[in-house]
């Protein structure tokens, strides 16, 4: 005996960021109703947009991945063995020393920090957020206390980020 509710199930459209069938939206995982993933030319996915405005000191999502114990791109640190890879929202979020969200890593939540117009970038301080990064970088995010060189939180800065930073600072550096 067929319903509504399975014809409807079977053309229903799965908003979610996240491929995980288990997830609902109604849990506040992110869906592609709030969140854009933004692609290169290439179609490599390089960052999220908000596509709706958020207030400030708001929980905009509920993070999710699978959990891995060892750090690698688009992984998080979640405890102190413990990462979350997560390549489909929380592992695009582009870094900026003047964020507009914060992870809450204990309760797996993105919280914004300032309020997000639609359009915006969605952003985090890589440093504050993350003890560990796999791969430290430069950073061009255009805040004013731009840090210029990223790096876990708990990480010493390496080779190649002793050279930019020293590189910025002479005289007729970048």
């Amino acid at each position: 005996m067929k319903t509504q509710a399975m014809d409807k199930a079977k053309t229903a459209v799965n908003d979610c960021l996240y491929p995980f069938a288990n997830l609902s939206l109604a849990s506040g995982y992110p869906s592609s109703r709030e969140f854009q993933v933004v692609n290169n030319r290439e179609g490599e996915s390089i960052g999220i947009k908000a596509r709706v405005s958020f207030d400030s000191q708001t929980c905009i999502a509920r993070l999710s991945g699978y959990a891995l114990s060892e750090l690698g791109q688009h992984a998080f640190q979640i405890s102190s063995r413990i990462y979350l890879y997560d390549r489909w929202f929380m592992g695009l979020i582009r870094h900026s020393c003047a964020p507009n969200t914060c992870a809450d890593t204990d309760y797996l939540e993105l919280w914004t920090v300032a309020k997000v117009s639609a359009g915006s970038w969605i952003t985090l301080d890589f440093t504050l957020t993350f003890d560990s990064l796999h791969r430290q970088f430069s950073c061009h995010c255009g805040a004013h206390h731009c840090r210029g060189w990223i790096k876990g939180g708990k990480q010493q800065i390496n080779t190649e980020g002793l050279r930019f930073l020293e590189q910025k600072r002479s005289p007729g550096g970048a």
